[in-house]
């Protein structure tokens, strides 16, 4: 599917990946790639953000923070340990109450699948929500950062062939992918445990072992095994030596992958479990250019929600 220029795309609320269309992803790569090129928008009055993060995040939390300062929003701190939800205020409480307070957007993370639901059902909930990952569901901004930093490499979709490995049960950057990269034209495979490796995944792509796929695929996307989320429902103690032996990507099996391919991972890494230490920064990485690109991907979403609110004035 060839790149088009498209007229910049206006959104109530960015919440989950199944609510774009092709030409909708598409549209959000290229407004991105404009703001890595300098592009810039002008606001029509001072425009207020808040992030708020009911569940740990680095790269999410500060990308978001880091695009809308970029946009020239004033950020409102928001710190869940010190906030009345430990009083017992319900999230949508919270967010009516930054509402009327004046805040006109926000990233929202949360560890309950497809939170935002009940918000976006709300007819007292006017501010735009970007979703920062819900749970095991979704997580789209993740996903079109990865999907920009695809078309940079390779220009293109259609007939890429892209294996997911890993932590798939926990992952709601397999979800967001499997359905975006299917839609654009391109081939899934996964690996990884096959006991992860659902019929919710088999109706994307087959499972193949890790030595089939590295020598086979143009994009290898690791996912991180997710302790946190293994500890709530699986029992046995997890070993990061057989687990990068059976499953990761090891030098050696870098050495089978073709000359072209990239590694891809959305951090953070577990290194030398997912992916050997030495392999991390190497020339066929991408991880650090994923994050780089997340920071435009995100300024891309929240302009689609100022502009969803008549917010922009100029663009250039």
């Amino acid at each position: 599917m060839m790149m088009q220029i498209t007229k910049p795309v206006s959104f109530e609320n960015v919440v989950s990946m199944e609510d774009l269309s092709a030409q909708d992803v598409l549209s959000f790569i290229h407004e991105a790639s404009d703001f890595k090129a300098g592009k810039q928008i002008e606001l029509k009055r001072p425009v207020y953000a808040a992030n708020l993060f009911f569940e740990s995040s680095t790269r999410t939390h500060t990308s978001f923070e880091m695009a809308e300062r970029k946009l020239g929003l004033q950020v409102v701190n928001f710190d869940p340990s010190n906030s009345s939800l430990s009083k017992g205020e319900s999230m949508g409480d919270t967010i009516k109450t930054f509402q009327a307070i004046g805040v006109d957007v926000m990233a929202i993370r949360d560890r309950k699948n497809e939170y935002y639901k009940d918000l976006i059902a709300d007819p007292n909930v006017h501010v735009g929500i970007a979703n920062g990952g819900d749970g095991s569901g979704q997580h789209p901004s993740q996903s079109l950062l990865d999907m920009m930093t695809i078309y940079e490499e390779f220009g293109h979709f259609e007939g890429l062939k892209v294996a997911i490995v890993g932590d798939l049960t926990h992952s709601r950057v397999a979800r967001s992918n499997m359905e975006v990269l299917t839609m654009l034209g391109a081939h899934v495979y996964f690996g990884g445990p096959k006991k992860w490796y659902t019929e919710e995944f088999a109706k994307y792509g087959e499972w193949l072992p890790i030595d089939e796929l590295v020598s086979q695929m143009d994009v290898m996307m690791f996912l991180r095994v997710q302790h946190e989320r293994i500890a709530d429902d699986e029992n046995g103690a997890f070993s990061a030596e057989k687990y990068h032996a059976m499953y990761g990507l090891t030098e050696d099996r870098e050495q089978m992958m073709p000359e072209h391919s990239i590694i891809m991972h959305p951090a953070p890494v577990n290194r030398g479990v997912e992916i050997a230490d030495s392999l991390v920064e190497c020339d066929k990485s991408r991880i650090f250019p994923q994050m780089a690109n997340g920071v435009f991907v995100r300024m891309a979403i929240m302009t689609s929600l100022l502009r969803y609110r008549d917010l922009v004035k100029e663009e250039y």
